[in-house]
């Protein structure tokens, strides 16, 4: 399988763009001079600025974004503290509930510094700013900057985040991937519980869903845990048996983790996992005794062919010398800085390196970095908490907004029958705002109907909430209505929304791999977000038959029944060994005419 695993990981790595100096010169990021963290130092001379006696320069402050440079916050009048209180609004605003201050810098990304007692004054007047707005300050990371004065001067990165206000707190999905027996859960359980493992997997117990998962040890199906941060950036977990209610009041931001299947025979759910649950990022767990192994190229291959950034962790480091550790970070680094790849990797050693990685990642689809720790010893897990803390959305308030205005739509990934309750639905709401008691309808049914429902309650992250907004996963309770007549890949929609649904679309493809010919008639599972399901194909355009790495547009009709699909919407494939990707490029549409008949649907079912 080696062979075939490294095929996909080739066809599907394509170079992301952007040279790596690019991305390290990315804005705000790093440590004066783009580096990882020390004082800029001169060369014969010179400073890095290239004139003498004159510190580096960050980019120009950007308009747009969360990032404001400021010189000097000393003693402003009330009228300027006025102004400086709407400025860090919008730039909260802009990074949906964070913003990072730099402080010594002028507008232009000189870095000039300021004095011991200038700095102090200027962050008690940020402090002051940030209560005003009802928000956090908490200091990332110092550094003094060389410029032309005797006294020492520094500058300073401080993270503004609000106080969390009616569950409006920020929440980033990460979905967790890596080989088998490489240590996911075990991490999971770790950063989530608060407690080290005993080596031998207690951590991960809570996290497993069946009997069998806890005999062998394996994780088959995806499960979701919460990591909180409250506005000071400390750790809010179930270490203090905090309910999951109680993370969720006291978090300012959430990291939702999706816990996926590592071993090879469930890979359709991994898969699913990574379609439908539209994670930001994804986090490869890689063991430091192992390597890269098993499914470990394919997971990669995967992240890399629907565009989910993601960086690595190296677990187990407590069972390694030193030198398998650094064998295996060398062979990462090896595999992401192929052609087919083309990433950056950055080891993170420090604090400083953690904030760095954090802001770059964000920015820049080049940088990977890497993280080497232990979930036994504790080792460099803090680096890993700095990190997720500072990690920034990767969509700002703008693009939020846009979403939130058009109708609703609801993906349909779970079902479940709660005792007291009724049918219960799982998902993500795609676009526009869905409240309690909000009338949708639900399809497409195997004959391609749409049927009404009411929205009873929602919960997110395990407790209630009234409103949930575009870009959320949640759970929908629907009542009375009758379970039978939901499948997962269904979509719940506005009334007014006219869904398009189709058998038979089109898709622009390229063949990953396959073992002889590619042709007419041939069957593979398509998945299309949160729809699984197999389709023929009917027709490749322009030829008669596909060899691994060629491109063409393929027609193919869903074999069971119709499915509702967007064009643009990014498609994998596989059956056995074959794999492919590629996005929809046309649909030919079933028209969905309303019914004016009630059908015997039970309560307040009418299918159109």
């Amino acid at each position: 399988m080696d062979s075939r695993v490294s095929e996909l990981f080739g066809g599907c790595c394509r170079p992301a763009g952007g040279g790596a100096g690019a991305a390290l010169r990315g804005r705000g990021g790093g440590a004066p001079g783009g580096g990882g963290g020390s004082k800029a130092k001169k060369k014969n001379g010179r400073s890095r600025g290239g004139k003498a006696n004159n510190p580096p320069y960050l980019p120009p402050e950007a308009e747009d974004g969360n990032i404001e440079y400021k010189l000097k916050l000393v003693n402003p009048s009330q009228y300027r503290f006025e102004h400086l209180v709407t400025q860090m609004k919008w730039r909260l605003q802009e990074g949906r509930g964070e913003a990072v201050y730099q402080i010594g810098v002028e507008d232009n990304g000189l870095l000039v510094g300021l004095s011991e007692e200038e700095m102090r004054a200027s962050l008690k007047t940020l402090r002051r700013m940030a209560e005003k707005v009802g928000a956090d300050i908490t200091v990332l990371r110092e550094r003094e900057v060389d410029y032309d004065s005797d006294v020492p001067r520094k500058i300073t990165e401080v993270l503004v985040r609000k106080v969390p206000d009616n569950q409006q707190f920020l929440d980033l999905r990460v979905a967790v991937l890596g080989n088998v027996d490489s240590g996911k859960s075990t991490l999971l359980g770790v950063l989530t519980q608060g407690e080290l493992d005993n080596g031998r997997g207690r951590a991960r117990l809570n996290l497993f869903r069946h009997l069998h998962e806890i005999q062998s040890g394996r994780t088959s199906s995806i499960s979701f845990e919460i990591l909180g941060f409250n506005s000071k950036g400390e750790v809010v977990n179930y270490s203090d048996s905090r309910t999951a209610e109680e993370i969720c009041e006291s978090s300012s931001k959430m990291i939702t983790f999706i816990d996926l299947a590592g071993h090879h025979k469930y890979l359709k759910t991994t898969i699913f996992g990574l379609t439908s649950y539209c994670p930001d990022f994804a986090m490869l767990v890689v063991s430091a005794n192992t390597g890269i192994a098993g499914t470990t190229r394919e997971h990669l291959g995967l992240a890399m062919a629907l565009k989910v950034p993601f960086f690595i962790v190296i677990s187990k480091v407590d069972l390694c010398s030193k030198a398998t550790v650094e064998r295996t970070v060398k062979q990462l680094e090896r595999i992401l800085k192929q052609p087919g790849c083309n990433k950056l990797p950055l080891l993170v050693n420090s604090d400083d390196d953690a904030v760095t990685a954090a802001q770059q990642f964000a920015q820049s689809p080049n940088i990977t970095p890497i993280f080497t720790l232990s979930s036994v010893s504790g080792e460099n897990l803090d680096l890993l908490k700095v990190f997720l803390n500072i990690l920034p959305p990767l969509t700002n308030s703008k693009e939020q907004e846009e979403l939130m205005q058009q109708l609703t739509e609801f993906q349909v990934d779970e079902i479940y029958t709660v005792p007291e309750v009724g049918t219960v639905v799982g998902g993500t709401l795609s676009s526009g705002i869905c409240r309690e008691g909000e009338n949708l309808v639900v399809g497409p049914t195997d004959d391609g109907k749409f049927l009404r429902l009411k929205v009873c309650s929602i919960q997110r992250n395990r407790s209630a909430c009234r409103v949930l907004r575009a870009g959320q996963a949640a759970t929908l309770a629907l009542g009375p209505f009758d379970r039978s007549l939901l499948r997962k890949g269904m979509v719940m929609v506005s009334p007014e929304m006219n869904p398009t649904i189709c058998s038979v679309f089109e898709a622009e493809i390229v063949l990953l791999f396959h073992a002889t010919t590619f042709r007419k008639g041939f069957q593979v599972t398509v998945h299309v977000g949160n729809v699984r399901q197999t389709a023929i194909v009917e027709k490749i355009h322009g030829k008669d038959k596909l060899r691994t790495g060629e491109k063409a547009v393929v027609c193919f009709r869903f074999i069971k029944h119709p499915e509702y699909l967007k064009i643009g919407a990014k498609l994998l494939f596989r059956e056995g060994v074959t794999k492919g990707i590629g996005h929809v490029t046309d649909l030919q549409a079933i028209t969905t005419k309303e019914n004016s008949l009630e059908e015997s649907l039970g309560p307040g079912q009418l299918s159109f």
